[in-house]
C-alpha cells in the first residue's frame, strides 16, 4: 500500500485495511515514506524500489500522491502485478499548486502500469482531480473506473475510515475485524 502526502494513518481506510489484512495472516507492506509532509520524489522512488524488490507484491493499492509515485515507478520498472488500485489520483497539474510536491510533477504517463487488472477510483468532488482527467487515464489504460459520489479525496476526513468496497476487493473470508 502506498500512502500519499501526509501519510494515511489510522483511521484512514489504508491503515485500517492494512491492519485487517495482517490480522487475517495476509502478507501486507504499508511503508511510511520519508518526510511525508515534505516528500521528495527521488527519495520516495528509491524507497519504493527497495520495497518492491524485497516484498514482490502481487497487488498494490495507492492513494493520492502514492498514485503519482507509482506512475514514476511504472515508467522505469518492469513489474507484473495481478491488481493495481489507484484511488484519488491527483491531477497532473498538482505540482503547480503545491510547493511541497513539485518534484513529483509533471507525472510521467507510462505505456504500462504493470498490472493485469487496473482500477481507478475517484470522487465527483475530489479537490485534487477532476473526473474527466481520471476518465481519460482509465480509458488510456483500458482500466476499470469506479466513481464515488461526493466522496471528497476518499480519505478519513471525507468519511473513509472503514471502506467495505475496498475490503471486498480481496477475495477471501475475513476471520477478524
Amino acid at each position: 500500500m502506498l500512502h500519499g502526502w501526509g501519510g494515511s494513518d489510522y483511521p484512514h481506510w489504508q491503515a485500517r485495511l492494512a491492519g485487517k489484512l495482517a490480522c487475517n495472516y495476509i502478507d501486507v507492506k504499508f511503508p511510511l515514506f520519508s518526510d511525508f509532509m515534505k516528500p521528495k520524489k527521488d527519495i520516495w522512488l528509491k524507497e519504493l524500489r527497495d520495497i518492491v524488490d524485497e516484498f514482490k507484491p502481487t497487488i498494490v493499492v495507492c492513494h493520492s500522491l502514492g498514485n503519482t509515485l507509482w506512475f514514476w515507478y511504472a515508467n522505469e520498472a518492469n513489474i507484473k502485478l495481478d491488481k493495481l488500485y489507484l484511488v484519488a489520483i491527483p491531477s497532473n497539474n498538482t505540482g503547480e499548486k503545491e510547493e511541497e510536491l513539485k518534484s513529483f510533477y509533471p507525472m510521467p504517463v507510462p505505456d504500462n502500469l504493470g498490472a493485469k487488472e487496473v482500477t481507478f477510483v475517484s470522487s465527483t468532488n475530489d479537490p485534487f482531480c477532476k473526473i474527466d482527467e481520471v476518465e481519460e487515464l482509465a480509458k488510456r489504460y483500458n482500466a476499470k473506473l469506479k466513481i464515488l459520489k461526493d466522496a471528497g479525496h476518499i480519505n478519513s476526513e471525507s468519511g473513509y475510515g472503514k471502506w467495505e468496497w475496498m475490503e471486498k476487493q480481496f477475495d477471501f473470508e475475513w476471520s477478524c475485524e
